[in-house]
């Protein structure tokens, strides 16, 4: 039985229930990461003794469950689109914007399907902009491309915020201290294509990067959907 298939305890002299109980895991977490969040310290924001929350929550494993759910009424769009790759971008751009606000996300996308409401909702939106288009293991493919480059993308994305506030060096600092190191390697000519992509790469920010790299799948996405299947 999974957590949003069993009911929540009755009223008790303390008022309780998984909404506050979630709310403040979210709290924990935006404040310090997934390692911030117990049940010992969930139940100490809401001034309740732990083994109140056993009656709502089995497992932190559960927790995160609704936590992610939680965060997924976020992602899903305020209005229905019927162009499909609409659709997809905004599941995209949504999910970006969603783990920037909660960074702890990051660690728990790609993993196991979510399958909250909230979650269900987002893949039911998905799914239906893209019915009848291909058949369905075409756009059960598609999705599960447009996912994945999204995934990966915010998470080398927070990846590299985490990085950033651990040595207390921006970008721009750690490719000055590490300027001379490189300018040595590459002065070898062992790497000639790194070279030129040093030198005459055009740098931008990880929101065009995140953007122009969406097009690009989306444009396959949308050329596989335009071929018959065979």
């Amino acid at each position: 039985m999974t957590v949003w298939d069993r009911p929540e305890p009755t009223a008790r002299p303390v008022p309780l229930d998984r909404e506050r109980i979630v709310a403040a895991a979210i709290a924990l977490a935006d404040e310090g990461g997934l390692e911030a969040v117990s049940l010992r310290k969930v139940a100490a924001r809401l001034d309740v003794g732990p083994m109140r929350l056993y009656g709502y929550i089995s497992t932190k494993e559960e927790l995160f469950d609704l936590m992610v759910d939680e965060v997924h009424a976020e992602i899903l769009p305020e209005e229905r689109s019927g162009d499909w790759r609409e659709v997809l971008r905004i599941r995209a751009h949504r999910t970006r914007s969603a783990t920037l606000r909660h960074e702890w996300l990051a660690d728990l996308l790609g993993g196991r399907p979510t399958l909250g409401p909230n979650a269900l909702a987002v893949n039911e939106t998905t799914l239906a902009a893209l019915d009848g288009l291909a058949d369905l293991d075409t756009v059960l493919r598609a999705v599960e491309t447009v996912g994945a480059y999204f995934t990966g993308a915010i998470r080398r994305e927070v990846a590299d915020l985490r990085a950033e506030r651990a040595t207390g060096l921006s970008k721009l600092d750690w490719q000055r201290a590490s300027g001379p190191y490189v300018s040595r390697m590459l002065a070898t000519g062992r790497f000639p294509a790194l070279a030129k992509a040093i030198h005459d790469g055009t740098e931008v920010d990880a929101e065009t990067s995140f953007t122009t790299g969406l097009e690009w799948v989306l444009d396959a996405v949308a050329a596989k959907l335009a071929r018959p299947s065979s």
